[in-house]
């Protein structure tokens, strides 16, 4: 079976993503009775310390998640949203909207943030989580190598992700005022590359690009690329590391009451008053001692 981690971040909207065939993958991982949801436990548990940070209260959050059991624990009331292109959110509805690793499968992810921003009130506060791309870079390098040795070309299983940089711009291009990103990463151990595998279905992250082969891989592609990633990536205790990263996003619905930045020129106090010291005039060289 192939194997897919989420799609980069773009700013136009093609159908890369197979929606029917994301919703059927989900609701496998749920229906095996085990799914691995350990990621969106770590996120569920970051915002919420994220949020702890915010010195306010939040009266009518909304929650966009596939598995939004994970993150009762963060905002209890919150209006449960599926993670659709179109999302159903009310316009200047909430004070809260959290985007809980799902960004990630948007076919337009600005078109993404700015139904987020439209959906929150005055200064309402937008927090999201994605995944960034370092994740799972050692798998992706591990199965490009291996299909191009067994078959001499790559088919479309695996798209790059979004790096942090492009990401924080998004929220800027979605209009949200005081955007930050910030990102981490998150360590997996595994008996093999195939156990690994094996825990990305139960999370419900199959191949689910509209691009992608519609007959199934040779079991020798994953074969090789399981000895290329333990030959390559493995640990002095036999077993293999995966690497996830999850990028931040949190930006603010503009409003007028935030800081504002100065108009240039209309500063009161000089810079070198401030620090201390002597002004130096434009183009003068600066002289050193002994010079």
């Amino acid at each position: 079976m192939d194997l897919y981690l989420p799609l980069a971040m773009t700013s136009a909207a093609p159908q890369i993503t197979d929606r029917t065939a994301l919703a059927r993958q989900r609701r496998r991982a749920l229906d095996s009775g085990h799914p691995a949801l350990f990621l969106h436990e770590e996120a569920a548990r970051l915002l919420q310390e994220r949020l702890s940070e915010v010195n306010r209260g939040f009266t009518k959050p909304a929650l966009i998640s596939p598995f939004p059991e994970s993150y009762r624990g963060i905002e209890r009331e919150a209006a449960v949203v599926p993670d659709a292109d179109v999302l159903d959110l009310t316009e200047g509805a909430h004070d809260l909207v959290l985007h809980a690793l799902a960004l990630h499968w948007a076919n337009d992810p600005v078109g993404q943030l700015i139904q987020a921003r439209r959906a929150l009130q005055p200064d309402g506060l937008f927090m999201g989580v994605t995944l960034g791309g370092r994740t799972l870079a050692e798998l992706r390098a591990a199965l490009a190598e291996a299909e191009s040795r067994i078959t001499g070309g790559l088919s479309p299983r695996v798209l790059p992700m979004g790096e942090i940089r492009d990401l924080g711009a998004l929220l800027q291009r979605a209009g949200f005022a005081l955007p930050v990103a910030d990102s981490l990463t998150v360590s997996a151990s595994y008996e093999t590359a195939f156990h690994l595998m094996r825990d990305l279905r139960a999370m419900g992250e199959g191949n689910a690009l509209t691009a992608r082969l519609r007959r199934f891989t040779s079991r020798a592609v994953f074969s090789e690329a399981a000895r290329i990633y333990a030959d390559t990536y493995g640990t002095p205790d036999g077993r293999i590391t995966a690497t996830f990263e999850m990028v931040f996003l949190t930006g603010w619905a503009p409003s007028s009451n935030q800081p504002q930045p100065l108009r240039p020129g209309s500063a009161t106090t000089r810079l070198a008053d401030a620090l201390g010291v002597r002004e130096q005039p434009t183009g003068d060289r600066v002289r050193r001692p002994g010079n």
